[in-house]
């Protein structure tokens, strides 16, 4: 299998290059790419050197697969390159996430889906992913009719930039900031640009991302976003009504026998996720399950990944394991 990694030196880059290499994804050739600043340079992966190329050597290489991870006017302008001589992208950017043609894919849930035909297939927002893994299920079993989320989500998912400035203010050092405020012992409820209704772009990825994944446009879903500083991950505090009663030792076996969650929610002995401890891991992390007395068929929940991992870089690889699982690479 040849591969081209698009975004190589990036933060996201370099975690798809550590979870091929834990996967043993079977390549026979890597194709590092990256900005022309960094086009020449050399990158070590496996114990071996490779050169970094540029967009332009990486589609005359054809490649059989490209995982990009390079931002989204990159992607647009070059994943129809890269399909044009063969090859089969899997884009990290929301560049193709909303397209009605273009499928939007979490493994676990919908890697179904998947033909020989799809040349592009987007991966979901990291805050949307681990949402709807430990959704569906539930979803399955007794029908999501609305979702009231709030995320507590990492400076990681901003980039380099935004943990440069965490150190700077924790050091007292004033330098560039990725946030319009300070995020040293604040919260910043700000996540991607505002839109006209005054919701951020990233409160609508969770809106319609989620019901593109489930196929299912009836689902009720508002959104709050929010910016901590923290490295490790996303968390996510989500209130689920369903369709019909649910019951709660039936929930807890269907997230803990579900591919890809893990179950820790024991209050007796203060057993919940956290992101300090989600940190480096491919798992989505689900705990603080209870009822909403206040409201019927209501469920509370608390949800936990690193956003790096299967918020980005091991979502992007599963895409590629099912592909080749199912011949279609």
């Amino acid at each position: 299998m040849r591969v081209a990694v698009v975004g190589a030196t990036g933060m996201v880059g370099n975690v798809m290059l550590k979870v091929l290499a834990e996967r043993q994804f079977p390549i026979t050739e890597l194709i590092p790419v990256a900005s022309e600043r960094s086009v020449g340079k050399t990158i070590s992966w496996q114990g071996k050197d490779f050169t970094v190329h540029s967009l332009e050597q990486a589609v005359a290489e054809k490649p059989d697969l490209a995982l990009f991870s390079a931002g989204g006017s990159t992607s647009l302008e070059w994943a129809p390159k890269f399909a044009a001589v063969g090859t089969t992208v899997v884009d990290n950017s929301s560049a193709w996430r909303m397209k009605p043609e273009y499928k939007l894919i979490v493994p676990e849930i919908n890697a179904g889906e998947l033909t020989a035909e799809d040349k592009i297939i987007a991966n979901p927002n990291c805050s949307t992913i681990q949402m709807v893994l430990a959704l569906a299920p539930l979803h399955e079993l007794y029908g999501l009719e609305r979702l009231v989320i709030s995320t507590y989500q990492s400076i990681t998912g901003t980039g380099v930039k935004a943990m440069q400035q965490l150190e700077n203010e924790e050091e007292g050092v004033q330098d560039e900031m990725a946030y319009p405020y300070p995020i040293y012992r604040n919260c910043l409820p700000h996540c991607d640009d505002f839109v006209e209704t005054g919701y951020t772009k990233e409160e609508m990825k969770l809106v319609n991302e989620t019901r593109k994944i489930l196929g299912d446009n009836t689902i009720g879903i508002t959104a709050t976003a929010v910016r901590v500083p923290v490295m490790g991950g996303h968390s996510e505090s989500i209130n689920v009504t369903f369709k019909k009663d649910f019951d709660l030792a039936t929930v807890r076996k269907a997230i803990s026998e579900t591919e890809g969650l893990v179950l820790q929610d024991n209050t007796d002995t203060n057993t919940y996720p956290m992101p300090k401890y989600a940190e480096g891991k491919n798992e989505v992390f689900v705990g603080r399950l209870r009822r909403d007395d206040s409201c019927p068929n209501t469920l509370n929940m608390w949800v936990v990944a690193d956003n790096l991992r299967k918020g980005a870089a091991t979502n992007t690889v599963q895409i590629a394991e099912k592909l080749k699982e199912r011949g279609l690479l």
